[in-house]
């Protein structure tokens, strides 16, 4: 039975542990293991997203069979009235295939209605896998961008678009 729950700040420790099962399987054919623990670092902190929650930011975990296999961290009204933006968004390596990203995904298209609003947007590596998920329920490549992160690194992403209805 797969369960997605709303977490607290109290609670997003466990964002922190999936990212680090999660990242390195994700990253590994993309981007350099000091990248990755650079990105961890900075992104996953726990006194960041907790502050992220206090602000905000919407953390949900998904579950099958009660063990944790992934999560997503969402913002409504991001970067403009009507978006929810998709900050987060990750599935287990070995639990990928089986639903549980689209269940997430399905979650976040509930919560768009629940604030109604017209789309999701969000950013993702320009040579990641997901790129074709995305764009199989219906995201659309809208933009490319590249963010410099410090360090010498870049996020070199697509932005996409999920058009949930008329502006």
């Amino acid at each position: 039975m797969i369960e997605i729950n709303q977490l607290s700040a109290e609670d997003v420790f466990i964002v922190n542990h999936l990212a680090k099962e999660i990242w390195p399987d994700t990253f590994k054919d993309i981007l350099t293991p000091d990248q990755i623990t650079y990105m961890l670092d900075w992104m996953y902190d726990i006194n960041t997203l907790q502050e992220q929650v206090q602000t905000g930011h919407l953390y949900y975990l998904i579950k099958s069979e009660g063990r944790a296999l992934g999560f997503m961290g969402l913002e409504p009204n991001y970067p403009d009235s009507g978006f929810l933006r998709i900050h987060k968004i990750y599935v287990h390596q070995e639990a990928q295939g089986k639903g549980l990203g689209r269940a997430l995904l399905n979650h976040a298209i509930d919560i768009s209605f629940d604030f109604d609003l017209t789309s999701i947007h969000l950013n993702v590596n320009r040579f990641n896998k997901a790129v074709d998920f995305y764009k199989n329920v219906g995201f659309n490549v809208i933009g490319e961008e590249d963010i410099d992160i410090g360090k010498g690194y870049l996020m070199e992403d697509f932005i996409m678009e999920l058009q949930l209805k008329k502006a």
